[in-house]
């Protein structure tokens, strides 16, 4: 079974960066989406970004265009986030989750596989 762990989670003020890391206990697929997700309190859980393997651009919700950047270590075993300009509305759990085809979605049915979540704190 594949299990996902997150990190790098915190608090930081406004306009500051953070970095999430996702790392996979196996990688069975040839084939895999790996997508951020976050929820904050009393609002729906949001894409945020995904990436895909071996084909596929990523791709990224509007809200974090142009601030976030999502990457792949090299072994494909870890998936990162790269937060920066953040805003108190980026605030939430951040959870990453998998799906073992070549394309991503934000859809969260799509995904059966997910971390426990890390949180993530923007103060103004």
């Amino acid at each position: 079974q594949v299990q996902l762990v997150e990190s790098g989670g915190g608090s930081v003020q406004v306009g500051g960066s953070l970095r999430l890391s996702c790392v996979l206990s196996r990688f069975p697929w040839s084939r895999q989406c790996m997508t951020w997700f976050r929820q904050a309190p009393g609002k729906e859980r949001e894409g945020v970004a995904g990436s895909s393997i071996p084909y596929g651009e990523p791709i990224y919700g509007e809200s974090v265009k142009g601030r976030f950047t999502i990457s792949r270590g090299s072994d494909n075993y870890t998936l990162f986030l790269e937060m920066t300009s953040l805003k108190p509305e980026d605030s939430g759990v951040y959870y990453c989750a998998a799906r073992p085809y070549s394309y991503c979605t934000f859809r969260t049915t799509d995904y059966d596989f997910w971390g426990q979540g890390t949180q993530v704190t923007v103060s103004s």
